[in-house]
């Protein structure tokens, strides 16, 4: 029995090498949940596709995003698709687990970051984990973050958060947006967005993205190992 549309999760890959590309679109699709809308070998030709699916009706709720393409890279194309479609998450699948690079990914809006020697399995997760509002993160890169974050004793800097700004990082760390914590949380977007600028300060964090990090370091939590 077919899945109703709002069950699957639909899916659109992008990739300039035309083997992984293939290799991808014909696993995601094997997947009962999951529906690849369409493939791309660029950034510019993902976002014609993606105006084009959007005016159909089949607009993606997932983007497969390799990092490495010319002209126009993967984090550049990621920061184009979420100022145009913040509704579409974004995973960035890399062959590198540099700390820049990661951080430049997730700044510009991913959801998750997996490198490209990960299985097919844990692929599918991070799509369905994105689509979730999760951060999913492959290990490797999980820790290189986690560790650079180490600054400071972590009870002291605990405890300078009260019970509600613990709430919210939380929230933050489940990849939630500030009108999705307000929503959960009974308060107005400006006061969630008063309260992460407050977490940063506190912590001594320069941004939403080390939050969440922050936030799974300290078990606060979970994050997908894929």
């Amino acid at each position: 029995m077919a899945l109703e549309q709002d069950d699957g999760i639909r899916v659109l890959v992008v990739d300039d090498h035309a083997v992984v590309r293939r290799g991808l679109l014909a696993f995601l699709d094997s997947e009962p949940d999951l529906e690849v809308v369409g493939d791309a070998e660029g950034g510019t030709q993902a976002l014609d596709l993606l105006a084009r699916l959007d005016s159909e009706g089949r607009r993606p709720d997932v983007v497969v995003m390799d990092l490495q393409m010319e002209p126009q890279d993967g984090i550049e194309s990621t920061r184009q698709i979420r100022a145009r479609y913040d509704d579409v998450e974004v995973l960035a699948l890399s062959s590198f687990a540099e700390e820049e690079r990661v951080h430049a990914a997730l700044e510009a809006g991913a959801s998750g970051y997996l490198l490209k020697d990960a299985d097919a399995d844990a692929v599918a997760a991070g799509v369905r984990a994105a689509h979730h509002g999760e951060l999913q993160l492959d290990p490797t890169v999980a820790r290189r973050l986690m560790s650079s974050l180490r600054a400071g004793p972590r009870d002291d800097l605990m405890a300078e958060l009260t019970s509600r700004e613990l709430e919210v990082l939380r929230l933050v760390g489940a990849g939630k947006a500030n009108k999705e914590i307000a929503a959960e949380l009974g308060i107005s977007e400006r006061t969630a967005r008063t309260h992460v600028s407050n977490i940063l300060g506190k912590l001594s964090l320069s941004s939403r993205t080390q939050a969440a990090l922050w936030a799974v370091r300290e078990g606060l939590v979970d994050v997908g190992a894929g």
